[in-house]
């Protein structure tokens, strides 16, 4: 893996942003609403999409404090929802003529058993085949744009998945929490992958990339903690002292929404301790994940169930 240009890159070597227009998923809170937060600061156009609305638009209040002169907006997206998903693709490309980048921040970890309004496994249901399905939707408007990224958030927990893709939401074999959550971080690196080969075969500018934070004290974790008093406080604290904290946790993404050395199917994010912890860097990822054969069938099994054909790849 060679070496970015910027081994040490913090918030202050973010390139000027304005003119470009970024949606953020799950920017409500967390990596993505400091992702939000500083790519508004370096001028960019945020579009906020958001499932849960109060959160969204208190965080639009500081992204807009943040962000100039810019028209930020806020787009409902419930990524559990296809319908939604369709409908908030639509609201994003009503309030911007184009899309630079997109970012597929959002996601669930470790939650207990449940399903998506379309029977879809929870985790994989929002963790993959929402943002599969915003993908393809706003397509036309990230093509819009002379020099168009999809970042993607993968987690290091993809190096224990596994994809059945016969049962990929669990309807036979047993469920576990981090069983369904090790897959759907999996799929998301399959997914960006093949997304860039699929974009360089059609001969399109489209960079698509993934990331991970290493371990980083966001609200991921709070579904793992046990309710006993001071238990979320201490958590959050390990969280931090052996990883990053939540504001470093987005650089990742960051670096790979704005830097000009970034290559399409890159995988960024922290190496030290494994992948816990520090500076951004190329990543290692696993045999499964350059699996490019199951990367094309997990794409054709995604445009199965969702409906979302992404025909402008095809049109190329």
């Amino acid at each position: 893996m060679t070496p970015l240009d910027n081994r040490h890159f913090g918030f202050d070597d973010i390139p000027d942003q304005w003119g470009k227009t970024v949606l953020v998923t799950g920017a409500n809170n967390g990596l993505g609403l400091h992702a939000a937060t500083a790519l508004a600061g370096a001028g960019a156009t945020v579009l906020l999409a958001c499932r849960n609305l109060q959160t969204g638009a208190a965080a639009l209040t500081r992204i807009r404090k943040a962000g100039g002169d810019a028209e930020h907006h806020l787009v409902p997206l419930d990524l559990t929802d296809l319908s939604s998903v369709r409908d908030a693709a639509q609201h994003a490309c009503e309030v911007a003529a184009q899309i630079d980048v997109l970012i597929n921040n959002a996601g669930l970890m470790a939650v207990p058993f449940g399903r998506t309004t379309d029977g879809f496994e929870l985790q994989i249901g929002t963790n993959h085949f929402g943002h599969f399905a915003l993908t393809g939707q706003l397509l036309p408007a990230l093509l819009g744009a002379p020099a168009p990224r999809v970042v993607t958030l993968a987690s290091i927990a993809h190096r224990r998945g596994r994809i059945v893709l016969d049962d990929l939401n669990f309807d036979r074999r047993k469920y576990t929490r981090m069983g369904a959550y090790n897959q759907s971080k999996l799929a998301n690196l399959l997914f960006s992958g093949e997304l860039a080969r699929r974009s360089a075969a059609a001969g399109l500018p489209l960079l698509s990339v993934a990331t991970h934070p290493g371990i980083a004290a966001t609200n991921l974790f709070d579904s793992m903690v046990p309710p006993i008093p001071g238990a979320l406080a201490v958590t959050h604290l390990g969280l931090r002292v052996i990883g990053n904290d939540e504001k470093d946790g987005a650089l990742g993404q960051l670096y790979a929404a704005t830097m000009p050395d970034v290559r399409t199917d890159d995988y960024l994010g922290p190496n030290d301790l494994f992948g816990v912890r520090g500076p951004v860097a190329r990543s290692p990822r696993t045999g499964g994940a350059r699996n490019t054969k199951l990367a094309a069938a997990l794409w054709e099994k995604s445009v199965e169930l969702t409906g979302v054909e992404y025909t402008q790849l095809a049109r190329a």
